[in-house]
């Protein structure tokens, strides 16, 4: 609802997917000319080359607070793709009036790749205006359950060979593989409808492998471990959000986008909470005490947005030490 969005204009070197999954944009204005010297194209032409419908001309600090205060809406976009075009404005009320909404709705089978691959590209050098790789020492197994690119540079540029896998794979093809730790990505939907990501998460708890999860792959470690996930009224979207690192009282600023959240009452007693919104006081983060596994609910790896938490990264690079020991790792080493 930021009031001046796409001033900045847009470059494919932003992109955090091969493909755009939103199906609309609301903005309160559009700029006539982008300002910044990466600009590529401008954001309508952006959305048009992905066939994006967008409507401008909205009071959308209006439509927060509506959303605020009735949680989340059906809506539809509408445009004619010739202007002699008519809309079947009653077809598409009655269609938004019809969805069923995301309980229940498995998104992440749909964003997935649907073949794996490897990514060793690290962050963007702006002033070489390349993007930089480390050499590798940790081979990672990232499930894409809507993974965003940074998520993987990030990784990348701590040294990790990143395999990413589709959402579906299981668990015993991941351990075949000998995986120093095994990453769950961010995703689209409710949690609770990934039986399968669930089931294969609970198999790497089992098998000890370090795990790190954010957003639905911090939900997915939480029902894996037998707690319960909830709809949220209004969810968490933004780039300000205050969450308290319960370890060292520190409050930090995260970037949120989701809709469910662990239901932090049903978490048994071998997880104990990290981290929580100082908006609402949901729970954000998780840390096993019997198993080298944690997530975190919000963005660390935010393009762009706060890194306020991108040290977790950090923290999941010192688990895979730990695991591998002295000398070469005992699980598998880069190939």
């Amino acid at each position: 609802t930021y009031p001046h969005i796409g001033n900045t204009g847009c470059t494919g070197q932003d992109d955090e997917a091969g493909k755009a999954w939103a199906a609309g944009l609301i903005v309160r204005d559009v700029p006539r000319r982008p300002s910044n010297w990466r600009s590529q194209v401008t954001l309508p032409e952006w959305l048009q080359a992905r066939d994006i419908r967008a409507i401008a001309g909205i009071d959308t600090r209006k439509l927060t607070r509506l959303l605020r205060e009735r949680g989340a809406q059906s809506a539809a976009l509408l445009a004619a793709s010739r202007h002699d075009e008519t809309l079947d404005v009653d077809a598409a009320i009655e269609a938004a009036r019809k969805f069923p909404g995301l309980t229940g709705m498995d998104l992440a089978k749909v964003v997935s790749t649907t073949a794996a691959y490897r990514w060793n590209e690290g962050q963007l050098d702006l002033d070489r205006n390349a993007f930089v790789s480390a050499t590798p020492k940790f081979k990672v197994v990232a499930y894409d359950f809507g993974a965003k690119r940074n998520i993987l540079r990030m990784l990348a540029e701590r040294g990790c060979d990143v395999h990413v896998v589709p959402a579906q794979t299981p668990a015993s093809e991941v351990l075949a593989l000998r995986p120093d730790g095994v990453f769950l990505s961010n995703g689209p939907g409710d949690p609770a409808a990934c039986d399968y990501a669930i089931a294969a998460t609970r198999e790497f708890v089992a098998a000890k492998v370090p795990l790190y999860g954010i957003c639905l792959g911090h939900q997915l470690l939480g029902l894996a471990i037998g707690a319960r996930t909830m709809k949220m009224p209004h969810g968490h979207h933004g780039a300000n959000h205050p969450v308290q690192d319960l370890d060292s009282g520190r409050v930090m600023i995260t970037s949120q986008n989701h809709g469910f959240c662990i239901d932090e009452a049903s978490l048994p007693v071998n997880a104990r909470v990290t981290h929580r919104s100082l908006f609402d006081g949901t729970n954000q983060g998780i840390e096993l005490t019997d198993a080298p596994a944690f997530s975190f609910q919000g963005h660390p790896e935010a393009a762009p947005g706060p890194h306020d938490v991108a040290p977790l990264f950090d923290k999941f690079i010192a688990m895979m030490e730990r695991d591998r020991g002295p000398g070469t790792g005992d699980r598998g080493i880069v190939t």
